[in-house]
């Protein structure tokens, strides 16, 4: 599977966090994730995921085009809910096309969990776009 990896600026740390506990999982399959958020899995663990731009030099318009493309099967998107600033048209727009693309996605540590689990029993094998 193709996994992107994306955050808000003040979740990137728990995404690494999350890559991290999960590398177990995730290492079976593609990741891709912002580049401020490699650059943390890197310091952290020592381990290279597939870099997209930062988000302010347009990562998440290479997420977008990726989905459109049909090159995402499963987003992780930690999304800081205190900070409604951070929350842009294009997060919006990113969520929206994981609808219409049918890819599952993940806003939060839980849902995230949630996959990661449907992950590891192979549960994805079916999902088609």
């Amino acid at each position: 599977m193709n996994i992107a990896l994306s955050a808000h600026e003040t979740k990137e740390e728990l995404a690494a966090q999350f890559y991290a506990v999960h590398y177990s999982v995730l290492k079976a399959h593609e990741v891709w994730a912002l580049d401020s958020i490699v650059k943390k899995i890197f310091k952290l663990t020592g381990l290279y995921v597939g870099s997209f731009l930062s988000r302010e030099d347009g990562g998440d318009q290479q997420i977008t085009f990726r989905i459109c493309c049909q090159e995402i099967d499963l987003l992780l998107f930690f999304k800081d809910g205190f900070n409604t600033e951070l929350t842009t048209a294009l997060d919006a727009d990113i969520l929206r096309l994981c609808d219409v693309y049918n890819i599952p996605v993940a806003t939060n540590t839980a849902t995230a969990e949630v996959l990661i689990k449907s992950l590891k029993r192979g549960d994805f094998s079916k999902v088609t776009h």
